[in-house]
């Protein structure tokens, strides 16, 4: 809306403001996975216009395909898309991040380092402290004989599953 007029429609440039803005949504839908775009609910017309989009070749097929993705998102809600948008994909934000942390977490534990596992224990109490010594004694071992790191990977992937437990809210265990 134009703010000295409220009762005048938007001008020419908010309109097409607005457009562009709709079609980089469109981009960003278009740049999803399958899998990820199928977490959003999303028009029929709408979801088939980006698999067609996601098969074309062409540029200039492209940039048409994006243009009427944009018209389409022009009928439609698009704040709850753009919202639904960002939670996808700020899912595998918190994905990255907690992946990273358990990857510092294995290797601060593989460089010996003694506050290390005062953090694990922290953040897990019921987590086993003799299974992730075992763990790093053998990774020690693999590394010393030049063997492939399993046990920095057993480590790793117990280290991710007790992180993964303590995630889950204590209501949704779904009682027999």
């Amino acid at each position: 809306m134009n703010s000295e007029y409220p009762d005048e429609p938007p001008s020419k440039s908010q309109r097409k403001r607005e457009c562009d803005g709709l079609q980089k949504t469109g981009e960003r839908l278009l740049a999803l996975k399958p899998d990820e775009l199928a977490l959003i609910d999303l028009p029929a017309d709408l979801a088939d216009a980006l698999l067609q989009a996601q098969r074309i070749k062409s540029r200039g097929a492209l940039k048409r395909q994006r243009q009427y993705l944009g018209k389409l998102m022009r009928a439609l809600d698009s704040e709850s898309i753009e919202k639904q948008l960002d939670a996808v994909v700020h899912r595998n934000d918190v994905n990255t991040a907690r992946f990273r942390k358990i990857e510092k977490w294995r290797d601060r534990l593989l460089e010996h380092d003694t506050k290390v596992l005062g953090d694990i224990i922290a953040a897990h109490a019921d987590i086993d402290r003799q299974h992730i010594h075992n763990l790093v004694r053998q990774a020690d071992r693999e590394s010393k004989l030049n063997k492939p790191p399993a046990a920095a990977r057993k480590l790793f992937s117990y280290l991710r599953d007790a992180d993964t437990v303590t995630i889950v809210p204590p209501d949704s265990s779904g009682q027999d």
